[in-house]
């Protein structure tokens, strides 16, 4: 009996389930970044995104991709930044900021911190939160001006957020940055044409920082 060579044999299988292994490995790699949307849907793409409320992570393409902050949390964790990502509006020399931030580490809360430092920092954070309020937080799509202990946490219980810190060891929050995406060729024209900044009188007292507005 001669033998079918379009058979179908176990080795035929075998081989064509590792190759669609190593394909769907290899997808990855491809791509430069790795976001993580509002509703926890994971994409890859070679531009990074310009939706502020997006986690995104740059990929290595020499080796494996860089681990993601969330890809590192216990399942509770995982589970509540994947639902309802925090992130944490701020701006520098601000005491309330400096408390908000406080309140996110000690309870070991997983967060993106975004730092207004322009006009267009300001109008970004007004459409994000429909206000120029610092600090404020986002959990989610929930929007929370202003710092209230109380609210903060009510809303960080509803979400899933563990009352006690759940990090790992050594986990530490990604670098703030920005609202709005800046190119280096942008930045440069930027600090070109603004006007040097007049040194303020001696005896002249520091702005209050509580309840900072834009």
């Amino acid at each position: 009996m001669s033998r079918n060579p379009f058979a179908i044999t176990p080795d035929a299988v075998r081989a064509a389930a590792l190759a669609v292994a190593l394909a769907c490995l290899a997808l990855p790699a491809s791509a430069l970044y790795k976001v993580v949307g509002p509703d926890g849907r994971i994409t890859y793409t070679d531009r990074p995104p310009s939706d502020t409320g997006s986690r995104v992570t740059p990929i290595n393409r020499d080796s494996q991709a860089e681990a993601a902050p969330q890809d590192t949390l216990p399942q509770e964790l995982r589970q509540a930044t994947t639902r309802y990502p925090v992130t944490l509006y701020v701006t520098a020399d601000c005491a309330p900021c400096d408390a908000a931030r406080q309140l996110l580490v000690q309870r070991g809360v997983p967060f993106t911190e975004k730092r207004v430092v322009s006009d267009d920092d300001a109008a970004a954070l007004e459409r994000v939160i429909g206000g120029r309020t610092v600090p404020s937080l986002t959990i989610g799509s929930q929007a929370l001006r202003g710092l209230s202990q109380t609210d903060w946490n009510a809303y960080l219980d509803a979400a899933g957020y563990p009352r006690e810190s759940r990090l790992p060891r050594g986990w530490v929050a990604p670098a703030a940055t920005p609202l709005v995406e800046r190119s280096p060729a942008r930045a440069a024209a930027a600090a070109a044409s603004a006007p040097a900044a007049a040194a303020p009188p001696a005896e002249q007292a520091p702005k209050p920082t509580t309840g900072l507005r834009f």
